[in-house]
């Protein structure tokens, strides 16, 4: 990916907290095209907040640096600010005013597009307006707070855990409004400890530990690189060790000399084409693992 084409450029961003030695980020580069959802995913501690705070300018980077559709995000503060759409992970509102209050106040600090927009999201995240912020449930929080972060359309959004407190329809609000900003040409960056809702809607996802980005893959590649496992019945008895000389093959025996489980990683074509040398009677596949799949990379990483 050329730089001249990210929405959001990430080089060698280091961050070290006074009275500590362990950098909380440890040069971490990355890229998020325009137009793409980029799922950022680490445990809780591993330098995701940090990193979103960085690229907010809410904190400064000890070494390393960040641009927001070309512009430096501690340079260009303000003016990366008006172009990002943020939900914090420790969201706080004003806790005395109602919701209207709140996105009204928000609407004239910077203009809507289209203010029906702002009225299409209310009804669909349900959101409950009319109560003092304070007396809300997390949930509910919640819903405002991703309003907010949405309504202007911005060309960049930065999500630190957004889900989180949402009941599943409300997630599936959310991610349905991911969908539409990336249709119209928005660049999403969201954090989550959590990687099936982060396979639900990205195009990329980045695995950070201990401050370092330790993996990159797209979907489709992690897909590509996970096992497959086939429950073979054959007309005939077949044995095992044709399919273990096979690179990348692994099949396991059961007590039906005509029924193998056969492991592939990666690519199918030689495993197919053993398969057809026989009267095979059935062909079922297990559904991809891809959370164990990814786990297994991260944990092979240093």
């Amino acid at each position: 990916m050329e730089t001249s084409s990210a929405a959001i450029h990430i080089t060698r961003l280091t961050k070290t907290y006074r009275g500590t030695q362990k950098p909380a980020l440890n040069k971490v580069t990355l890229q998020v095209a325009r137009g793409e959802v980029y799922g950022f995913l680490g445990p809780n501690g591993a330098g995701k907040s940090t990193t979103i705070r960085c690229l907010l300018n809410f904190i400064e980077p000890t070494s390393g640096g960040a641009d927001i559709l070309g512009m430096d995000v501690v340079r260009d503060s303000v003016a990366v600010k008006r172009s990002v759409g943020y939900v914090a992970g420790d969201l706080a509102l004003y806790r005395r005013m109602t919701g209207q209050q709140f996105l009204a106040y928000m609407a004239a600090l910077q203009p809507l597009k289209r203010p029906g927009y702002l009225r299409s999201l209310t009804r669909a995240f349900r959101a409950e307006l009319s109560k003092p912020i304070e007396t809300l449930s997390k949930g509910n929080r919640q819903k405002i707070g991703l309003i907010q972060a949405l309504m202007h359309e911005p060309d960049v959004l930065i999500l630190d855990e957004p889900t989180s407190g949402l009941d599943p329809l409300m997630q599936e609000v959310f991610f349905a409004e991911v969908a539409g900003a990336r249709a119209r040409g928005a660049s999403v960056f969201f954090s989550s400890h959590n990687l099936p809702e982060v396979r639900r809607s990205c195009d990329r996802i980045g695995f950070i530990r201990g401050g370092k980005l330790v993996a990159e893959q797209s979907l489709a590649e992690l897909a590509a690189l996970a096992s497959h496992t086939f429950e073979v019945s054959f007309a005939e008895p077949v044995s095992p060790d044709e399919f273990k000389r096979l690179k990348h093959v692994k099949a396991l025996p059961t007590h039906d000399p005509r029924h193998l489980t056969i492991q592939v990683t990666g690519e199918l074509t030689q495993f197919l084409r053993a398969l057809a040398r026989h009267r095979v009677v059935q062909l079922d596949q297990r559904e991809v693992n891809l959370e164990d799949e990814f786990l297994k990379l991260y944990e092979g990483t240093s």
